[in-house]
C-alpha cells in the first residue's frame, strides 16, 4: 500500500453507526466542574480528568466543562493540560457538582541550551525502539465516547455520537488487529434539503484505530519516511507534571506522501509518545484533497482548506496508552450552477473513558465496526434526553446544546 494510501485511513468519514440495546450499568456517582487557566480565568478545553481508583477518564469539552461518572464514590480527581501543572481535587466534604477548578502553568528547568544541542531524530528513533517498552503489551478492551459535527457555515447540520468498545493488541504485536464496535449511537441530521452534503471523506468511529500513530508507523514515525521531515527542538514543556521534549517537524521536501507538519512530544522521562499534532500541508490543494475525500458527486468541487488532527497518551501506573483524538478538517463545497461556494467544517473526537480489560480476547469480525460501513439508515434520533445513562461521555459545549435545541424543532 503506498504511504498516500495508509494516510487516507486516518482521516473523518461523515459515516454514522448500528445501534445496539445494552443493559443498565447500575446507580453511578457523578463529578462535574468547569476548568479555567488560573492567571487568565480562560476556560481549558482538553483538560483531562481521572481518578486514582480506577482507569474512568474524560475531557473537558470546549467550554472548560465536564462530567464524570464513578462507579464508586471517589475522595479526589486529578486534573491536567497541556502546559499547565496538573493538580489533586479533594472531593472529601465538598459537593461534587459544579467545581470550579483553576491550574496554573507549568514550567520545567531543562535548560535551553541543553535542548537545542540535542539531535531531534536521534530522539525520535529512540523513542520508536522503546515503544515495546512504554506502551502496555497486553490485549486490553477500552470503552471510548465518540463525537462527530457538521457545520454548514456556522451553522450544525448534523450531529452523531456512539459508545464504543475498543479493543488494542500490545504494543509489541505492532501487526496485531485492533477493532471497535458499537455499543451505543444516535445522530440527529438537519432537516433542509439545501443542507444535504454528497461529499465524503474518511474516518468515524474507527479513528482510535486508524489513528494511533505510535502503531500506524507508515503515516509519520517511519525510519526511511523520517528522512523526507526537517525536525526541530523546541522549547521543553510539561504534561501531567512531566517535562516533555518537544520536537516540531515539516516536509523537508516535495512529494506527494511527506504532507504533515505539527509537533511530537516525547517524555523526557522514558521517552515514550504523550501527544503528536499534525497539520496536512494545503500548499498542493489537489493532493491535499486526495488525502481527505472518499466520494463526492458529479458536478461538486471540493476544495479543502484545513485538516489538523491531534492524538494523545496518558501515562498510567507505568504504561502509556490512547487516551484522546481530535480532528477538524475544513473545505467547501461548490455545485455546478450555483454562485457561492458552501463552506464547511467536521469535527471529530474520541475519549477513553475507562480501560475494562488488561486480558482481553479480540473483537469478532463479525462484531466489528469496519471504517468502511455506513449504517445512517439504522441509527436512531435525538429523543431521548437521558439516551446517555451511565456512560462517560464528553459533555457538549454550550452553542453545540443549542444547536441540538434548534435541530430537534425542525
Amino acid at each position: 500500500m503506498k504511504k498516500v494510501d495508509q494516510f487516507l485511513l486516518i482521516v473523518l468519514l461523515l459515516c454514522l453507526f448500528p445501534l445496539t440495546e445494552v443493559m443498565a450499568q447500575g446507580a453511578m456517582h457523578s463529578v462535574s466542574g468547569t476548568v479555567r487557566d488560573a492567571q487568565t480565568g480562560r476556560k481549558l478545553p482538553q483538560a483531562s480528568i481521572t481518578t486514582s481508583e480506577s482507569h474512568e477518564a474524560t475531557v473537558t469539552n470546549a467550554d472548560g466543562r465536564f462530567t464524570l461518572k464513578t462507579q464508586k464514590p471517589v475522595d479526589a480527581i486529578y486534573v491536567s493540560c497541556l502546559g499547565y501543572s496538573s493538580i489533586k481535587v479533594s472531593l472529601e466534604g465538598k459537593s461534587t457538582d459544579n467545581l470550579k477548578i483553576k491550574l496554573s502553568p507549568g514550567y520545567i528547568t531543562l535548560s535551553e541550551v541543553i535542548v537545542s544541542a540535542m539531535n531531534p531524530l536521534d530522539i525520535v528513533l529512540a523513542a520508536m525502539d522503546k515503544v515495546h517498552d512504554n506502551y502496555s503489551r497486553n490485549n486490553e478492551l477500552m470503552r471510548c465516547f465518540y463525537r462527530e459535527t457538521t457545520q454548514k457555515g456556522k451553522r450544525y447540520i448534523y450531529v452523531a455520537e456512539a459508545v464504543t468498545d475498543l479493543y488494542k493488541s500490545g504494543y509489541n504485536r505492532l501487526t496485531g488487529v485492533d477493532r471497535v464496535s458499537i455499543e451505543k449511537g444516535r445522530k440527529l441530521v438537519s432537516a433542509r434539503e439545501t443542507d444535504t452534503l454528497g461529499a465524503k471523506i474518511q474516518g468515524g468511529p474507527t479513528l482510535p484505530v486508524t489513528l494511533d500513530l505510535v502503531k500506524q508507523r507508515g503515516i509519520l514515525l517511519d525510519r526511511e519516511e523520517l528522512e523526507f521531515y526537517h525536525l526541530r527542538m523546541e522549547v521543553p514543556v510539561t504534561i501531567n507534571d512531566r517535562p516533555q521534549l518537544v520536537i516540531s517537524f515539516e516536509p523537508a521536501v516535495a512529494t506527494d506522501h511527506v504532507l504533515q507538519r505539527g509537533r511530537m512530544y516525547i517524555d523526557r522521562q522514558n521517552l515514550a509518545f504523550t501527544r503528536i499534532e499534525m497539520a496536512l500541508d494545503m500548499s498542493d490543494e489537489a493532493a491535499a484533497a486526495a488525502c481527505i475525500l472518499l466520494h463526492k458527486p458529479a458536478g461538486v468541487r471540493f476544495k479543502p482548506r484545513e485538516l489538523l488532527t491531534t492524538v494523545a497518551y496518558r501515562y498510567d501506573n507505568g504504561v502509556s496508552r490512547l487516551h484522546y483524538l481530535h480532528s477538524d478538517v475544513r473545505f467547501y463545497c461548490e455545485w455546478r450552477k450555483k454562485l457561492f461556494a458552501s463552506p464547511y467544517h467536521v469535527e471529530a473526537e474520541m475519549v477513553v473513558t475507562d480501560l475494562l480489560s488488561e486480558n482481553a480476547e479480540p473483537i469478532s469480525g463479525k462484531s466489528s465496526f469496519s471504517s468502511r460501513d455506513s449504517y445512517y439508515d439504522k441509527v436512531q434520533y435525538f429523543t431521548d434526553p437521558d439516551f446517555w445513562g451511565d456512560y462517560n461521555i464528553i459533555e457538549p459545549s454550550e452553542s453545540l446544546e443549542n444547536a441540538i435545541h434548534k435541530l430537534r424543532k425542525r
